[in-house]
């Protein structure tokens, strides 16, 4: 990353979705041909205890989703509060699994921050896109944004993100 040059010549971003978290979101894909990093950015407002939400991330050959399947991880970084985030970042770990939960965090503002490096993807076997999706919080409505943050562009500008 060069730090001389200015954040849209070297990263992309992609605002997945900006919903009430008591409705799913199926997986939207980006590609990360062109890019070494990818970081979801998950931006949650305070909900109701036991209505947590559930994200899950999948890798695919295809922005359309093709032959998707897991991506794990095992780091998701978060600042969470009642009413007003912290100015540093919580690691929280995982046994390796490609789906977590803010479980008895519902009723906190939260920001959630889960990222990849593009060669743990299975790009030996054509996968080079990247998902993630929203599982229904419950029945009380729960705001919340989820973005794409792509960055180290191979190239300046950087290219698409939405093509294969």
């Amino acid at each position: 990353m060069n730090l001389n040059a200015l954040f849209a010549e070297q990263a992309n971003v992609h605002i997945f979705a900006v919903k009430d978290l008591q409705t799913a979101t199926s997986a939207t894909y980006v590609s990360m041909k062109n890019y070494e990093k990818c970081t979801f950015l998950v931006l949650k407002a305070i909900g109701t205890a036991g209505d947590d939400p559930t994200f899950t991330v999948t890798q695919a050959t295809a922005v359309a989703g093709t032959s998707a399947k897991a991506l794990n991880f095992t780091k998701i970084y978060t600042k969470r509060h009642a009413s007003t985030l912290p100015g540093t970042w919580t690691l929280e770990t995982q046994s390796a699994g490609n789906t977590w939960s803010s479980a008895t965090n519902a009723e906190e503002l939260s920001v959630i921050a889960i990222e990849f490096n593009a060669d743990e993807l299975d790009t030996d076997n054509g996968f080079d896109c990247v998902g993630i999706a929203v599982s229904d919080v419950g029945t009380n409505a729960q705001l919340g944004a989820v973005a794409c943050i792509l960055w180290g562009s191979k190239t300046n500008p950087p290219l698409t993100y939405l093509t294969d």
